[in-house]
């Protein structure tokens, strides 16, 4: 089944975001990932950014994070807390 994650970084810029896609390239991670259907990055009220994405299953998204993760921290990007996970009702791909 798929899923929605949302992620919540503290307090992360244009800037940042930008330097984690050179530092997943760097890092060799295969972007986008097997199993990603859709990756958004938008910018809440107080100008930091925010990542919504759709996986076709929990378990391609958990290992995707395995390498993903220690990338991110290297970036200086940081969660205040996991991510949010939702099971997804219903998806049109037009």
């Amino acid at each position: 089944m798929s899923i929605v994650v949302r992620f919540s970084p503290t307090s992360m810029t244009a800037e940042q975001y930008d330097k984690s896609l050179e530092a997943m390239a760097k890092a060799k991670l295969v972007w986008p990932p097997p199993g990603l259907d859709y990756h958004v990055c938008f910018f809440g009220s107080d100008g930091y950014a925010l990542v919504s994405q759709i996986w076709d299953t929990r378990e391609q998204f958990e290992a995707f994070g395995e390498g993903l993760m220690p990338v991110l921290a290297d970036a200086g990007i940081e969660f205040s807390g996991p991510p949010v996970i939702f099971e997804a009702h219903h998806i049109v791909k037009p």
